[in-house]
């Protein structure tokens, strides 16, 4: 299992370029934008004819994982949150998303790349509340 004081440098370079590359080639393709919450957000709300690249936008996101779960054997993955907390969760990074107009897939990797500078107060919102938040779980509330 990866643990959080693990230091990958090579894989996450790797990592880091294929998402730069495929949210280049899809502005460079479609002239959109690679945010995850507005490709999912048109596929529960679809467009005429606009759903065709956000299906196989979302298919490949989820066969990147697939095909990395059988090239390895497998993930090992501790979760440590039940179900319920889990979905909680994703309503209120759902909520959040609608209300940032976008997530860290747009706004980081897509708008700071063309210097947004809505994009950048949204990351640097999003990166201010995550350190609030990971320093009140553990010191707080003790976690």
């Amino acid at each position: 299992m990866i643990t959080a004081t693990e230091f990958t440098p090579i894989s996450g370079l790797a990592g880091g370029l294929l998402i730069g590359l495929s949210a280049t080639l899809l502005l460079w393709a479609n002239g959109r934008i690679a945010g995850i919450s507005g490709i999912l957000g048109g596929l529960i709300t679809p467009s005429r004819g606009d759903t065709g690249w956000r299906l196989a936008f979302m298919i490949g996101l989820l066969a990147g994982g697939v095909v990395y779960s059988l090239a390895t054997g497998g993930m090992d993955v501790d979760i440590q949150v039940s179900w319920p907390w889990m979905l909680v969760g994703g309503f209120i990074v759902g909520f959040g998303t609608r209300l940032g107009s976008g997530c860290t897939s747009g706004h980081g990797v897509c708008g700071v790349g063309r210097m947004s500078q809505r994009s950048i107060v949204a990351m640097c919102t999003f990166m201010l509340t995550a350190g609030l938040t990971v320093f009140a779980v553990r010191h707080v509330f003790g976690g």
